[in-house]
C-alpha cells in the first residue's frame, strides 16, 4: 500500500500519512464525476452562484483552520496564509457574480435567420496544483470552473495533501452536489494514466518547466486541451526617476513575499547605474528589517522554504553566482529548509541567479545605463510571465510595454493576479489564461448556432 507522509519544513517533524488511491480508486471518482457532470451542468447560474457565495463563505469563516493546515505543511507565515484563503473567497465571489455575463451567447449577424456563439462546458477537468500557494492556485481554476458546468478533479503537490482534502471539504460544506470536486491523492507517476483517461476532458497545470512539457505531450497525443502557467524570471525595472521609498518597499514585498516562493516574484533587480548605489544601501536596510522565524508566528514574514532541498537548490545558485562574480550583500546561509534573505550584486546574465529561476528569497541586482538595455536585459530571460516597470514617467512607460515579451506589464507596482484581470505568460512561462473572462472561456466549447426559416 502506498503511502505519502507531510512534514513540517519548520520542525522536520511528520504531520500526516495519506493512503495513496488505488488505480482503481481513481477510476471510480472519475467516472462517478463524469456522471455528475451531466446534471451539473443542467443546473442555473443562480443555483451555481449560490454555491459559490457559500463556498466563499466557508472560506471566510474557516480560514484560520485552512491557513494553520498550509502553514504547517509547507511553511508559509501565518498571516501571509490568512491573507490567500481570503484571496480564494474573493475570487469565488468575482466569478459567482461575474460567471453569466461572461458565458452568455454572442449573437452574430450573418445572413442566418439567426446566428450565434454559445460557451458550453467541456466536462471533466483535471487540475494538477503545485504547493507554493496550495489553495490560491486551486481556487483561480475551480471557481470559474465548476461556474462553467465543468466538473473538476485535484492532483494536489504531495507535500500538500492536507490542504488538497480540506479544499474539497470546502466544496462540500458550501452544498455543492458529491463529485463536483474531488482530490486525488496520488504522486506524479499516475498523471499520465489520468489524462489518458476518456472521461478527462481537458487539463490545467501550474507547475515547473519538465512538468508542463511531459503533461502537454500526453495531453496532445490524446488531443485535450492543456492550459499551462509554468515557471517566471520577472524583472524589476527601476529607473532612475522613481520614486524610490516607494519603489524600495514595493521590490521587498515583489521578491520576498511568500519566502520568495511565487512564480511572479520579482527576481530579477535590473536598475538605472545612477542610482544604483544608494537604492541597493536604502533597499539593505529593509531586508535586514524582515523579520524570520516560526511561520506559525503572526510577525513572520519570512518562513522556511516548502522542502529542505529546494533550500539547498537555491544555495547552489548563490553559491556558483558568487564563485563567478557576483557580490554577496546579505545572507547567502542555509539552515535546513531555511535560507536567508539573500541580495546579490554585480549580476551579470550568464550568471545562475540570472538566467535561471530562483525559488526562494534571494535577489539578483543587475545594472543598466539605457532604458533599451533595461529591455535587452529583461527580454533575455527564457521565461514570459511579468514584468514592473517604476517610474513617474508613467506616458513614457505605457508606450514602451508593448517592447516586452511578457504576459503582464505592471508599472509602478509588484506582478500580481486579480480574479478581474486574465493571468499567464509566454515562451517558457507556458500558455493560455487563466482569471477574468478569458480564464472562464479556456475550458468551454465555443459552438457555433445558425438558424435558417
Amino acid at each position: 500500500m502506498a503511502t505519502t507522509t507531510s512534514i513540517n519544513p519548520y520542525t522536520g517533524e511528520e504531520l500526516e500519512t495519506f493512503k495513496n488511491y488505488t488505480k482503481k480508486e481513481v477510476s471510480d471518482i472519475i467516472e462517478q464525476a463524469d456522471k455528475r457532470f451531466y446534471s451539473w451542468r443542467e443546473t442555473s447560474f443562480s443555483e451555481r452562484k449560490k454555491l459559490m457565495l457559500a463556498a466563499a463563505s466557508e472560506l471566510k469563516k474557516n480560514k484560520k483552520e485552512y491557513a494553520e493546515t498550509m502553514t504547517l505543511e509547507m511553511g508559509k507565515p501565518i498571516s501571509q496564509a490568512i491573507a490567500e484563503i481570503e484571496k480564494c473567497a474573493w475570487v469565488c465571489e468575482y466569478y459567482a457574480e461575474n460567471a453569466e455575463k461572461q458565458l452568455e451567447s454572442e449573437v452574430i449577424k450573418t445572413d442566418a435567420h439567426k446566428s450565434y456563439v454559445s460557451y458550453e462546458p467541456l466536462g471533466v477537468v483535471l487540475a494538477i496544483m503545485p504547493w507554493n500557494y496550495p489553495f490560491w492556485q486551486v481556487f483561480r481554476f475551480a471557481a470559474p470552473a465548476l461556474m462553467a458546468g465543468n466538473i473538476g478533479v485535484l492532483k494536489h503537490a504531495s507535500n500538500v495533501f492536507g490542504s488538497a482534502l480540506n479544499i474539497e471539504k470546502v466544496f462540500k460544506r458550501a452544498g455543492f452536489p458529491k463529485n463536483c470536486f474531488t482530490t486525488l491523492l496520488v504522486g506524479s507517476d499516475a498523471v499520465e494514466g489520468i489524462i489518458k483517461n476518456e472521461k478527462i476532458k481537458a487539463v490545467t497545470l501550474t507547475g515547473s518547466g519538465p512538468a508542463g512539457s511531459s503533461v502537454a505531450s500526453v495531453a496532445g497525443k490524446n488531443i485535450k486541451k492543456t492550459v499551462l502557467e509554468l515557471g517566471g524570471s520577472n524583472a524589476l525595472i527601476v529607473m532612475k526617476d522613481c520614486d524610490m521609498d516607494k519603489t524600495i518597499d514595493t521590490c521587498v514585498q515583489a521578491r520576498f513575499q511568500n519566502t520568495g516562493q511565487s512564480c511572479i516574484a520579482g527576481k530579477r533587480l535590473l536598475i538605472d547605474e545612477s542610482i544604483s548605489e544608494e537604492f541597493v544601501e536604502k533597499m539593505l536596510v529593509k531586508v535586514r528589517e524582515l523579520k524570520s522565524g516560526d511561520p506559525m508566528d503572526e510577525d513572520t514574514y519570512v518562513g522556511t522554504l516548502a522542502r529542505e532541498d529546494l533550500a539547498k537548490d537555491l544555495e547552489k545558485q548563490v553559491k556558483a553566482s558568487v564563485k563567478a562574480g557576483a557580490k554577496l550583500e546579505i545572507g547567502g546561509k542555509r539552515q535546513g529548509a531555511y535560507f536567508e534573505p539573500t541580495i546579490l550584486t554585480k549580476v551579470a546574465n550568464n550568471m545562475a541567479v540570472f538566467n535561471e529561476e530562483t525559488f526562494g528569497p534571494a535577489l539578483s541586482v543587475t545594472t543598466f545605463k539605457t532604458v533599451q538595455e533595461a529591455i535587452s536585459l529583461s527580454n533575455s530571460s527564457k521565461f514570459g510571465l511579468g514584468v514592473s516597470i517604476f517610474t513617474k514617467n508613467i506616458e513614457e512607460a505605457e508606450k514602451l510595454a508593448f517592447r516586452f515579451d511578457e504576459g503582464a506589464v505592471f508599472i509602478n507596482e509588484l506582478v500580481k493576479s486579480d480574479p478581474r484581470l486574465p493571468f499567464g505568460g509566454i515562451k517558457k512561462s507556458g500558455y493560455g489564461r487563466e482569471l477574468s473572462e478569458h480564464g472562464i472561456r479556456e475550458f468551454v466549447n465555443r459552438k457555433t448556432v445558425f438558424i435558417n426559416k
